[in-house]
């Protein structure tokens, strides 16, 4: 695809660095499509954290990410640097926003095309703000993820650096979680299986909801069945996936996405995902992992672990949730919108 000569800014969010050193999906993400808008030869202006690591241009007016800062306010960070990658909306073409709700209300305040990727719905209650700015530009990052009324021009799946997770062709026998330590991500199902199934349990991740932890994990956690060894990096994810037999991610509600899924199916490790929102788009069930509807099932899943062929997770991720095929789907996302504008150019000089 020939690049035309156009300038992107993309607005990460600014709870931790992009990309993130542990935790932080979206940074992820905003990261991921930054380097690969920049490697296809786009002119890529990143708004993040002073700290964040970039090819592009960095513009930054937050030191450190609110999380990794306790000296910070997160709503006057927030909104310093939104406002900061608004008030320079003239310098681009295009504004690439991963700030759910919050950046859309000054969508209208400029002249620059905005488009929002949804990394998910939080809450019912952020949804008139959706619905106000109903017809502004959305991609989603699943089917299943959608809500009625938006102006949703394409799902683009999220990609991830495969450099990042070597393949292991054989691994351990240890059943790994990774991801936040809150009710929707099922971490007490998991355990329910290591329970079940008499397989070791290895959890890792930010702990979100101390409560939910503290009466419904803790008691199970004796580092000998079930251990919690806190958040990971990309080094300690990968000693994870060396042991692993099998990600566990018996979400609760409907997953958005779960880049975790990807991650450790690149890594050629296995999935058992519960069946609930873009799980299925996701796991090919049977070929990188199973979907299942509660945890029996679950444990029926792992005695078929052997079905699975590692190199062929990997390959659904290179062929589905590579950097190269997001980027290659958000440029003809972008490409739409250049035409849209100036379509609407066009009419309003008539």
């Amino acid at each position: 695809m020939t690049k035309p000569h156009k300038r992107i800014g993309v607005l990460s969010p600014v709870a931790w660095r992009t990309p993130p050193r542990q935790y932080g999906p979206w940074q992820t993400v905003a990261g991921n499509i930054t380097e690969g808008l920049v490697a296809r030869g786009w002119d890529v202006t990143l708004f993040a954290s002073r700290d964040s690591v970039t090819r592009a241009h960095l513009h930054a007016v937050v030191d450190k990410g609110y999380e990794e800062d306790s000296t910070v306010d997160p709503k006057v960070a927030e909104y310093l640097h939104i406002s900061e990658a608004f008030e320079r909306a003239a310098e681009f073409d295009l504004i690439h926003s991963h700030y759910d709700f919050m950046a859309l209300t000054y969508s209208r305040l400029v002249k620059t095309p905005v488009l929002t990727t949804i990394h998910g719905f939080s809450s019912p209650k952020i949804m008139p703000v959706y619905q106000k700015y109903r017809d502004g530009y959305f991609v989603s990052i699943s089917d299943s993820d959608r809500a009625p009324g938006l102006n949703y021009l394409a799902t683009v799946y999220n990609g991830i650096d495969l450099a990042l997770y070597p393949l292991h062709e054989s691994g351990g026998a240890d059943l790994i979680f990774l991801g936040r330590i809150h009710p929707d991500k099922g971490v007490h199902l998991a355990i329910d299986l290591a329970r079940l199934s008499g397989r070791r349990l290895i959890i890792a991740g930010i702990i979100q909801d101390e409560v939910y932890y503290r009466e419904r994990l803790k008691p199970h956690i004796d580092d000998h069945r079930v251990s919690y060894i806190g958040p990971v990096g990309v080094a300690e994810k990968n000693e994870l996936f060396a042991r692993a037999c099998a990600l566990v991610h018996l979400n609760t509600i409907p997953e958005r996405f779960g880049l975790v899924m990807a991650e450790a199916n690149a890594a050629g490790v296995p999935v058992i995902a519960m069946d609930l929102g873009s799980c299925r788009e996701v796991i090919k069930d049977g070929q990188t992992g199973f979907l299942v509807n509660n945890v029996n099932e679950a444990a029926l899943a792992l005695e078929r672990l052997s079905e699975i062929d590692r190199s062929v997770c990997r390959q659904r991720v290179q062929q589905c949730f590579s950097i190269e095929t997001m980027v290659e789907a958000y440029e003809r996302v972008y490409l739409t919108i250049f035409d849209l504008e100036k379509k609407k150019h066009l009419t309003a000089d008539r």
